[in-house]
């Protein structure tokens, strides 16, 4: 699951649960609370939610950080649209959130990026949770500090949570299996939850965000009282290594790191968090942007485009290497990119015309055009992952899809599954015939050059809904293809707020759009397929799925007993939710493309599945710097 916001600049994937006994804090051997039970509690200094732990108590820091880095320097990134909210709390339902804001937090868990799973105390010094997995309890370093010097509590925590529960409505219904949150000794908070196996849970409580009670509770600088409810921008208290220094609404951000933060000698820490200065200056369009960079307004860029990547970075910078360009492998997810079709219209409702409208994308010919070969298609919900299913499904897999049989295609026990490949004229002419045929078979007919529906007479249209302009390019090139169907074609290209109105409310034919996933998915998927969160403002079940099928095969994977079980269901989702056609899958690269001015140092080796890992590992290089120049 995704959630946690460290990945490595503060965000990461989902896990948990029972590490092995050899991993066992020694201060685990404290018993339970006021001697109620007889067996003994567990403390533990990490979670994993299958297999053992890389670190062991007591460990110094991450393989993966330069312990010796050098504090300093300013980095300057860019963001693109706006923002007008500094409130987590509401991200998901009001304004937009500023780049950064994570920053100036902590959470009780931190992951580490060259493990699958596995988070380690960061406001937390111990965790436990019983082998059922129907409570965890997470106990306080002492020493953890909000900004203003007070000390974080149980209360926070518990204000935390019950502040996501309330307002925010994905996280709300990530956190809805916490039942009851209870402070249970002077630094402990227990979480219970609704029942037992499921083993994310304790690792999920550990990924929340923890605000301050005592600054929302209070006023502001006008005597006005705070509403967690509410958007603002005045820059809130947090605890974490950074907090705002300064911004102009909607232009930029900047992120002074704290001195004398409370959690910058932990282990978790050592090695990140060494710019004195994060500044994010946003940019409405991403070609100003690219200039923008070019003229060392910024100093990093991570370059979407492939277009740009072959064409765009030609500059006198590059070939003297002031600026460098580098890509960086992506092991830590998989990823799903793909035309969403708003299955909540009776339009997109079959899954014939969902089909079609696949054959009818040439994704070969686009790649050749527009994308200099580079990317490849998207085969899979897992793309990119050992849980992306291929063949026909056997062993596990057969027998956890043996229990859906009656409720999935036939296809999905006796075809593998394919995208159709275009190219070539005929390719295209085959795939057209066939998209043709199996919308004659849903129901629609041509009349006057128009498809249309033949019980309503309804002319057959789709609105591709953007906000990017460069998006546009592949949305205008799949649009002559569905022209020649008979389709009426348009793109609405509207602004960022507007955007995300219209998305949080399903206002749309179709969007593009990406689910990332975790080398160990679970309780995330609820919110990105099933019928739970069809309706549910602010969940990411973008196609509007509801299928119990689908539903069930997410229970089987939050329930999986072992990583076995974990990877077998996954590819059975994988498989169901392919051979519905929800989406029209697009194209992936496995790499990050990032350019750089050569300012920088960074470790030998970065983890494993952190990507580029900045800026968070990353620090100022005052040599570098003044061989490639002043700014």
């Amino acid at each position: 699951m995704k959630l946690s916001r460290r990945t490595l600049l503060r965000s990461g994937t989902a896990a948990i649960v029972a590490p092995a006994a050899a991993a066992i804090d020694p201060l685990s051997q404290i018993a339970g609370a006021g001697g109620a039970r007889a067996e003994e509690t567990l403390w533990r200094h990490a979670l994993s939610l299958f297999g053992e732990l890389k670190y062991p108590p007591g460990f110094k820091q991450f393989d993966y950080v330069n312990p010796k880095a050098p504090k300093g320097g300013t980095v300057r990134l860019g963001g693109f649209g706006t923002f007008d909210n500094f409130n987590i709390v509401v991200s998901g339902v009001k304004g937009t959130i500023a780049a950064g804001i994570n920053e100036i937090y902590d959470t009780l868990m931190v992951p580490s990026s060259d493990e699958v799973s596995t988070e380690y105390g960061l406001l937390a010094e111990a965790v436990s949770h019983p082998a059922d997995f129907s409570s965890v309890t997470y106990r306080l370093r002492p020493q953890a500090r909000w900004h203003d010097g007070k000390p974080v509590t149980p209360d926070d925590v518990i204000f935390s949570l019950q502040a996501f529960q309330k307002n925010h409505p994905m996280l709300s219904a990530y956190y809805r299996h916490v039942v009851k949150a209870e402070q249970t000794a002077e630094r402990d908070i227990t979480f219970t939850f609704d029942g037992p196996g499921n083993r994310e849970l304790p690792q999920i409580v550990g990924q929340l965000n923890v605000l301050p009670k005592h600054w929302w509770e209070g006023t502001d600088a006008s005597g006005r009282k705070r509403d967690v409810a509410a958007t603002t921008l005045e820059p809130p208290l947090g605890c974490g290594a950074y907090r705002i220094k300064d911004f102009v609404a909607g232009r930029t951000i900047a992120l002074e790191r704290v001195t004398d933060y409370w959690g910058k000698d932990l282990n978790v820490n050592v090695g990140r968090d060494n710019f004195d200065e994060i500044r994010y200056e946003y940019f409405r369009d991403s070609t100003v942007a690219l200039e923008a960079f070019k003229g060392d307004a910024l100093d990093w860029r991570t370059e979407n485009s492939a277009k740009n990547w072959a064409t765009a970075y030609d500059f006198p910078a590059v070939k003297d290497q002031r600026v460098v360009l580098e890509e960086f492998p992506n092991r830590a997810s998989g990823r799903m990119q793909g035309f969403v079709l708003n299955t909540r219209r009776e339009k997109f409702a079959d899954p014939r015309v969902r089909l079609a409208l696949n054959y009818a994308f040439d994704f070969e010919e686009m790649n050749k055009q527009l994308f200099f070969g580079q990317y490849q298609r998207i085969n899979s919900y897992f793309e990119g992952t050992e849980l992306a299913s291929a063949g026909l499904p056997e062993g596990k897999e057969l027998e956890i899809l043996d229990t859906v049989r009656d409720q999935v295609p036939a296809e999905v026990f006796t075809k593998p599954f394919k995208n159709p490949v275009g190219g070539t004229p005929e390719n295209v002419r085959a795939n057209l015939r066939e998209a043709i045929r199996l919308l004659k078979d849903a129901g629609y007919e041509i009349r006057n050059h128009k498809l249309t529906n033949a019980k309503t007479g309804e002319p057959f249209s789709i609105e591709f809904l953007t906000y990017d302009p460069n998006s546009d390019r592949f949305v205008l090139f799949y649009k002559p293809s569905l022209e020649r169907l008979g389709i009426t074609v348009s793109v609405r290209t509207v602004d960022e707020a507007q955007y995300v109105n219209r998305e949080r409310n399903w206002d749309y034919d179709s969007i593009t759009t990406v689910w990332t996933q975790s080398l160990s998915p679970g309780n995330e998927q609820r919110d990105f397929w099933s019928s739970a969160a069809a309706d549910r403002i602010g969940s990411r079940n973008y196609a509007g799925i509801r299928n119990p099928a689908v539903d069930a095969l997410i229970e089987r994977i939050i329930f999986a007993k072992d990583r076995a079980e974990l990877v077998a269901a996954s590819k059975a989702l994988d498989r169901v939710l392919l051979w519905n056609h929800y989406v029209v899958p697009q194209f992936t690269y496995n790499k990050t493309r990032a350019a750089r001015w050569d300012r920088f140092g960074r470790p030998e080796k970065l983890p494993e599945y952190g990507s580029s890992a900045f800026p968070a590992i990353w620090w100022w290089d005052a040599e570098r710097a003044a061989k490639t120049g002043s700014r």
